[in-house]
């Protein structure tokens, strides 16, 4: 089992890890981060709004026995990923990951975040 360290440290290693984040989806504030991205807080932040919107959607459809896999935002020139926590003791948290577009292999970067996600203990 990995802690919040070397999961970020994990995350890193993804092909085109431009930053990674483990992030309280109430507060909006990381438990910790690693990277170059710019203003990797804020983006985990602003990403919160986002990951409580889809759960609101999900909810509002009557989706209660599905859950999100993970979030997906495109841009330009980055990948914006978000994996729920699902282990005991990760409710409510998320691994918010940005990727170079250009350098990143997207179903790679969901594999190994779902294997992060996986073996991460909070």
């Amino acid at each position: 089992m990995a802690n919040v360290d070397s999961a970020l440290k994990d995350a890193m290693t993804i092909d085109g890890a431009l930053g990674a984040a483990v992030v309280d989806a109430g507060s909006g504030m990381a438990l910790g981060s690693l990277g170059s991205a710019q203003d990797l807080e804020l983006a985990a932040a602003g990403t919160t709004d986002m990951f409580r919107a889809a759960s609101r959607s999900l909810d509002a459809l009557g989706l209660h026995g599905d859950r999100i896999e993970d979030t997906l935002t495109t841009l330009t020139h980055q990948y914006h990923l978000i994996r729920p926590l699902t282990r005991p003791g990760g409710s409510g948290l998320f691994l918010y990951l940005v990727l170079d577009r250009a350098r990143a292999n997207l179903a790679m970067a969901r594999h190994q975040a779902r294997r992060i996600e996986a073996e991460l203990e909070v």
